[in-house]
């Protein structure tokens, strides 16, 4: 067996760990990060990048369609067809280069890596079999950083294989099917959903939750289900799913009411979450303070460290919220705090987007979140149908809302729903990040024509005194 020591050692090279590895480098630290399977982990290989780019696709592919038939705009083109295993080739272009690049930043900065399936012996021991079959190594380490991510969570009763596939599955088609049924109205489900039937497959959507979309407050849900209505796609909500039929072409599906129905599918996409990926890889020998219902999440102190001394963990693996963002920055502190460096994962807001069509993204409190918290707070929002540049995009469904306290108007959150509304979130992040208060938003100038207005508007508004509504 191959012996090896490192400062510090990463097991797993998505977003949190590549971040942590390549931060560490940098400050001078001898790192080595074990990855098993690709560099960039869920979030670049199978997860946010190659869905935004089937998302575009699927606008591309809607927008020439709706071209085809009678357009406002007066373009014309003819009926368009969709070749998926091209549109997957490009998409997995997309994701190798990437992954490349974050290959040759790990290089650059020094750390190295090592392709392999790593299992903890102890807090400064891990065994790695080589991804090649080779020999196995054992290495040790001062500092031992855990960021093995998270796996997607199946239903007992609807296990993943043949017709029934994860999201992994359903970013990489060979071929479209005639009928989809999505198993969870969350973000994942209604993302991917829409892109088949943008694609043209016929959908339908079971949720046991009352609405689409039930970690977001109702009022930005609305427009997205104002327009899975226009596309077409069936939202079946308040049911369960009770499992394939006899003949495994149709999903079975109770209500509150105990009636039950089947879906024809001839593909059902499960996406009822994600779960911290805390098994099969000797986590248990280390006996880990666990937090979470369920026990499968690493409890972290606001340093990231665990109930064990310089053993840290960061990312999926230690719960919701689920994002990349968390997870790099967590990632980055990690190695600053092991660097010498003073510091501490305290963020005022953690930005949240999802990809649906409309873009939903929240900030900090909600309405009912200040309300909830006894925060004497106001609120208002401004409608993207009074915004021009939402108009010359024919989008102007949605709004910008922001929350602040009553008694000195310190911003405590904004949300946003609308085309285009995922690059406001850095805006929304700064202002509450660095302490801005209505009068700051309201008192800066915003370009014209753009979406970014309808931030300032939402400002003005809460005020008392806007302008264009």
């Amino acid at each position: 067996m191959l012996t090896e020591s490192t400062t510090l050692l990463v097991i797993g090279g998505g977003p949190g760990g590549y971040v942590a590895a390549i931060r560490a480098a940098q400050l001078g630290i001898p790192t080595l990060l074990v990855e098993g399977e690709y560099l960039g982990g869920t979030c670049l290989n199978v997860g946010c990048i190659p869905s935004k780019a089937l998302i575009h696709v699927a606008d591309e592919f809607a927008k020439t369609r709706h071209f085809a038939g009678d357009s406002a705009l007066g373009i014309k083109v003819q009926a368009p067809s969709i070749d998926i295993v091209q549109a997957v080739h490009w998409k997995d272009g997309i994701v190798t280069k990437l992954t490349s690049g974050v290959a040759a930043l790990l290089k650059k900065a020094g750390a190295r890596v090592v392709k392999g399936f790593a299992r903890i012996v102890d807090g400064k021991t891990v065994e790695v079999s080589p991804a090649d079959g080779g020999d196995p190594w054992r290495i040790g380490c001062e500092h031992l950083l855990l960021a093995t991510g998270s796996v997607a969570t199946a239903l007992p009763n609807l296990p993943f294989g043949g017709s029934v596939i994860s999201s992994t599955e359903a970013l990489s088609p060979a071929t479209l099917p005639k009928k989809l049924v999505v198993v969870g109205a969350g973000y994942i489900g209604l993302e991917l959903g829409i892109v088949y039937r943008k694609l043209g497959v016929e959908v339908a959507v079971v949720e046991a939750q009352a609405r689409i979309l039930p970690a977001y407050d109702e009022e930005l849900t609305k427009p997205v289900a104002a327009s899975l209505r226009a596309l077409g796609i069936e939202a079946h909500t308040g049911c369960t799913v009770r499992g394939l039929n006899a003949a495994g072409n149709a999903v079975r599906i109770r209500n509150l009411a105990g009636e039950e129905r089947e879906l024809a599918a001839d593909r059902v996409l499960v996406a009822i979450g994600r779960r911290p990926n805390s098994e099969g890889w000797g986590l248990e020998t280390l006996g880990l303070a666990m937090s979470e219902r369920d026990g499968s999440a690493v409890q972290i102190d606001t340093q990231c460290r665990t109930s064990m001394r310089n053993v840290w963990a960061i990312g999926d693996l230690t719960g919701e919220p689920m994002l990349a963002h968390r997870a790099m920055a967590q990632g980055e502190m990690v190695a600053e705090i092991i660097a010498g460096k003073r510091r501490e994962f305290v963020p005022a807001a953690i930005p949240t987007v999802c990809y649906t069509d409309p873009e939903i993204v929240v900030v900090g409190l909600s309405p009912q979140d200040a309300e909830a918290a006894g925060i004497d707070c106001l609120h208002a929002h401004f409608p993207f149908a009074a915004n021009g540049r939402s108009l010359t995009l024919e989008s102007s469904a949605g709004f910008v809302r922001v929350v602040a306290r009553r008694d000195n108007h310190l911003i405590l959150g904004w949300q946003a729903v609308g085309r285009g509304v995922a690059e406001l979130a850095a805006a929304f992040s700064q202002s509450i990040e660095m302490g801005a208060c209505l009068e700051d938003v309201a008192g800066t100038i915003h370009a014209h024509p753009t979406l970014g207005e309808a931030v300032q508007e939402a400002a003005l508004r809460a005020l008392g005194h806007a302008i264009h509504v």
